[in-house]
């Protein structure tokens, strides 16, 4: 920082503070407050009545002369300086109003161009989720629901998280009196199967399940809908990963889809694979 000492210059700290919020450098402050104070000079003058580098100050002439702060007239082959009238800084004023007013009607259009391109909107927001971890996050997220849990499922949750974690989250399940219901496939009773020919776990009291076959609709990863949430999860060829879409037209939509492919679904037992009645 530049301080200049000479007598006159106890102004020079609110004129610095007032070129800052304008924008300006504290040297272009300093070489105002020298030629007002000491008068028309030499750039080599300036250079020492305002403590700045001579060729600093050749780099900031056309910074002062855009904001209106000097004037020049030329003497015998000399370039002389001198301060120009304090209230020119209004042309200065001015053109910031402008730039203002022009960068608030782009704000408008900035807005619409990032609403268009965003995967989130005031009505919607979804959440990403990578790993076993996430995954698991998500299926935690279920025992949350208000509504009845709908799903079409590719696999068991069990085989992918670990015995103690599904008892956790069956008891929540069913300490909050959550229903659910489920279209499987073929592989979902597979893994049915397999995990419970090994296990007793406690199992969801309010579950209801029906078979579709991969001829009528392939299930090839696992939807959940509840609330308005929409999840979809993968967790196959080493790949984990889900997606949460928390949008209520979009769980309608989604929720009317499963509704028309449980009518055509067939009842049944999703460990023994046969009608339920």
């Amino acid at each position: 920082m530049h301080t200049l000492y000479n007598a006159g210059m106890q102004h020079e700290y609110p004129v610095r503070a007032y070129f800052e919020k304008l924008g300006l450098e504290a040297d272009i402050a300093d070489l105002y407050m020298a030629l007002h104070t000491f008068g028309p000079q030499t750039i080599s003058q300036l250079a020492r009545s305002a403590k700045v580098e001579r060729t600093r100050i050749y780099r900031m002439i056309d910074r002062l002369s855009e904001s209106h702060l000097i004037e020049t007239e030329t003497h015998y082959s000399r370039t002389i300086l001198k301060a120009a009238p304090i209230g020119n800084l209004q042309l200065l004023l001015t053109q910031k109003e402008e730039e203002l007013k022009s960068l608030k009607n782009e704000l408008k259009d900035i807005r619409t161009t990032l609403d268009s391109t965003s995967l989130s909107s005031p009505l919607t927001h979804i959440q990403f989720y990578r790993g076993a971890e996430g995954v698991k996050q998500m299926m935690w997220n279920q025992t949350k629901a208000t509504s009845e849990n709908v799903a079409i499922l590719y696999e068991n949750m069990q085989n992918r998280t670990n015995s103690a974690y599904f008892e956790r989250w069956v008891e929540r399940a069913n300490s909050n009196n959550q229903r659910f219901r489920g279209i499987i496939g073929d592989h979902f009773i597979k893994t049915q199967q397999e995990w419970y020919a090994r296990h007793t776990n406690e199992r969801l009291e309010h579950w209801q399940s029906r078979y579709v076959s991969d001829f009528v609709f392939p299930i090839t990863h696992s939807t959940i809908i509840y609330d308005d949430v929409v999840g979809y999860f993968n967790w196959k060829d080493g790949e984990v990963f889900g997606i949460e879409i928390y949008n209520q037209e979009i769980a309608n939509a989604q929720r009317q889809f499963f509704e028309m492919l449980w009518e055509q679904a067939q009842p049944v037992d999703d460990v023994e694979g046969i009608a339920a009645g």
